[in-house]
């Protein structure tokens, strides 16, 4: 589609910049029917993680579209992004961690793998082991980037304080950091922190776990913005991340949802709008989702 953008990253990679968020879809029947018919909306990136129990049915559904002539697809055509579970943290388990998601998804290489957390299940936030872990992690997924199972490596969840240490060990630089973003959760300097060490920033979340545009929080200037655009809240909150030179990952369980998501990337927000939705966040914080501001 004309207006789909993508982002660029090192290497001469381009990543769909609207990709579809699986987190919380675990059926399998339905997972798969939402892969396909993400698909036939436009969306060419799929994003999931080894905690999302959903690499199985995702692997079908791209097995069915690869092999169905009507999509007109091929592997190359669609990005697949996986994560590293917090209990697959240290050198020997990422690797078999990486191999069973790449058995799961029936692919043979995975488009970009993250380390999903800077920390390691069970171990307390301060304890030095986590150092030790993703580094350890981080050194397995260089090594199966150079082998060709991975085309892109990246974190999420990393804070400043994470991706400074990584100059001290990674030798390839992540490509990605994936985390938490919307108009309660600002946080431009990770951003801009981020962007400047040549990582591209992903925004998980941009609808605030759904609450930002449910009646939960409600927030006059972003329904005046919508209204000015003829969009939906949605729209408005993915466009506003995209121009923060975000990736989005958009959650969606019906195909009108999934369409009205993709084309967010219609919607240009004016100087004025964008200054007006960063401005919500000085009114009012919110974090929805796991807190790794505490990992040592």
């Amino acid at each position: 589609m004309s207006f789909a953008k993508v982002t660029n990253l090192r290497d001469g990679l381009a990543i769909p910049t609207v990709g579809l968020g699986t987190w919380q879809q675990r059926d399998k029947s339905l997972m798969k029917q939402l892969v396909k018919d993400a698909i036939k909306v436009g969306y060419r990136h799929i994003d999931t993680a080894t905690v999302y129990t959903n690499e199985d049915a995702i692997g079908d559904a791209l097995s069915e579209v690869f092999a169905d002539s009507s999509f007109g697809l091929s592997r190359s055509d669609i990005w697949v992004t996986s994560k590293l579970s917090p209990s697959d943290q240290g050198y020997e388990s990422a690797i078999t961690a990486v191999k069973r998601s790449l058995e799961k998804l029936k692919l043979s290489y995975i488009d970009m793998y993250l380390i999903h957390w800077p920390g390691t299940s069970r171990l307390p936030l301060q304890d030095p082991q986590h150092k030790v872990n993703r580094t350890g992690s981080w050194k397995a997924l260089e090594e199966l980037k150079s082998q060709g199972l991975i085309r892109a490596i990246g974190v999420s969840n990393y804070q400043i304080s994470h991706l400074n240490e990584m100059k001290e060990y990674a030798t390839v630089m992540p490509y990605v950091n994936q985390c938490e973003f919307h108009p309660l959760l600002f946080t431009k300097e990770l951003v801009l922190h981020t962007q400047s060490m040549g990582i591209a920033f992903e925004a998980y979340s941009s609808l605030g776990e759904g609450n930002l545009v449910n009646g939960n929080y409600k927030f006059p200037v972003l329904d005046q913005i919508a209204s000015k655009h003829n969009a939906s809240l949605a729209q408005v909150l993915l466009c506003w991340g995209i121009q923060h030179g975000a990736i989005v990952l958009p959650k969606a369980s019906s195909v009108g949802r999934l369409a009205q998501n993709y084309e967010c990337q219609k919607i240009t927000l004016s100087d004025e709008d964008m200054s007006a939705i960063d401005n919500i966040s000085s009114q009012q914080t919110k974090r929805f989702c796991w807190d790794p501001t505490e990992i040592l």
